[in-house]
């Protein structure tokens, strides 16, 4: 048979493709932007064909899909979700999802021991078929070629609109079990977006980052801010998780080369992108855009092969531990850990390597009487019930847009010291004060 006519022998209507989940199934979907949305917007529908006892994990959802947000269909389909992302935090009270703790580098290796002797089933994305049979898994591979390789039956949806990308992505027509084909734009992020706290903590970082090193980058204001405080950098590289916009503006504007890495000289390399409709546009047919299994990507030891590695992540709270909780609110699950543990680790590998955890100092809270009040987001313990994301003995450097604390090989009153000193000054004393009664020294 054809690579064509073996494709056309995989192609069902949607209505098909929902008539293929059975009961007991271990459903796995692909992250982020790489989601079968179209599938999965019509999911819950499998309770109709008498469906039930689905698992189903997924990381980072874009989409408030039915099956997350209604606990009619938990009895279908229960959600394991190992980074939550806005619908599972608003699903979260109805008890119809639940959060897996783990670092991104064990992603897959985790989840295959929960789903046991179940079927697996991977929903994923894939960019059009070329003429040798070969698609490629686009804007991601941090889990799902694991996935594949691991006997799953593959359902995909085959969309124009995915960009074609290189290395650990590409798969073959004979990896896939079933096709839908659909013609939808992609999700996007909005570009770039920062503040002036961003800004200005985004400068203490890149004060701190000489030229030639390899970076990691994720996303949101302060990312962002550190991205455009680089431009002005020379010979940079990149080993991330995340390929995001600001790193195409390092790219174009030459800040970033890949000329001095270690590790895949001349290539960026990530396991997954997620953006704006520049970034895919980009990463189309890139052959200086490498994509890896989280696996490897993530893995401390790999991390910390490359040349003056940085790694640059944001935290929710941090005590005078050094402890950083960036994933929960108390106990209330926020995100997830992701490869926070993975990179801040692998950069202290690294000879020259540095890890920067970032927070604003305070942060803007409804008290029990419903009034809102601002609150120091340096603490002298975390709140009750909170996750420790990074434990005091991985944290590198802390940053503010009040400073820099430089804590590794610090003690714990020298820690105390440098924490406060990059503390809101409004509440310098009073962290000083807990400090001594608490005999945090």
């Amino acid at each position: 048979m054809s690579v064509k006519d073996l494709y056309t022998s995989k192609v069902k209507d949607l209505n098909g493709i929902l008539g293929l989940f059975k009961s007991g199934d271990f459903i796995i979907t692909a992250l982020g932007g790489s989601e079968p949305i179209t599938i999965l917007s019509q999911l819950h529908k499998i309770k109709e064909r008498g469906v039930r006892d689905c698992d189903l994990s997924n990381c980072l959802p874009m989409a408030d899909y039915e099956y997350i947000k209604n606990p009619e269909y938990k009895d279908t389909i229960f959600t394991n979700g190992w980074f939550y992302s806005p619908p599972i935090r608003k699903a979260h009270p109805y008890g119809n999802v639940s959060h897996v703790p783990q670092h991104l580098h064990f992603a897959y290796t985790k989840r295959s021991f929960a789903a046991g002797d179940r079927r697996k089933v991977l929903l994923c994305t894939c960019s059009p078929m070329d003429k040798h049979g070969n698609l490629t898994l686009s804007l991601g591979c941090t889990y799902e070629k694991e996935v594949i390789e691991d006997g799953a039956f593959v359902i995909a949806e085959v969309n124009p609109n995915l960009p074609r990308t290189m290395g650990d992505t590409t798969i073959h027509i004979s990896d896939l079990d079933a096709i839908l084909e659909v013609d939808y734009k992609i999700p996007t992020l909005p570009e770039g977006l920062f503040n002036e706290k961003d800004n200005r903590i985004g400068e203490y970082i890149a004060d701190n980052i000489q030229d030639g090193s390899t970076i990691q980058l994720g996303i949101g204001g302060i990312p962002n801010a550190v991205a455009n405080a680089l431009k002005s950098k020379r010979h940079l590289g990149i080993h991330t998780e995340m390929f995001t916009d600001g790193m195409v503006d390092l790219v174009e504007c030459g800040a970033v080369d890949n000329s001095m890495k270690t590790i895949y000289r001349g290539k960026s390399i990530a396991t997954f992108a997620l953006g704006s409709q520049k970034l895919y546009d980009y990463l189309d047919d890139n052959l200086s855009v490498v994509f890896r299994k989280g696996k490897w990507t993530n893995d401390p030891h790999v991390v910390g092969q490359n040349h003056k590695m940085v790694s640059i992540n944001t935290t929710l709270e941090v005590d005078l531990f050094g402890q950083c909780a960036s994933e929960s609110i108390g106990p209330i699950q926020f995100s997830g850990t992701g490869g926070q543990a993975d990179t801040a680790v692998g950069a202290q590998n690294c000879p020259e390597g540095k890890s920067f955890i970032a927070l604003y100092s305070t942060a803007d809270v409804r008290g029990e009487d419903g009034n809102k009040k601002t609150i120091s987001k340096i603490s002298p313990l975390l709140k009750s019930g909170s996750i420790v994301s990074l434990s005091r003995n991985d944290v590198d450097y802390v940053v503010t847009e009040y400073g820099v604390a430089w804590l590794r090989g610090q003690s714990i009153k020298e820690r105390v010291k440098r924490l406060i000193a990059i503390a809101h000054p409004d509440f310098r004393d009073e962290l000083s004060f807990s400090a001594k009664e608490l005999m945090i020294w």
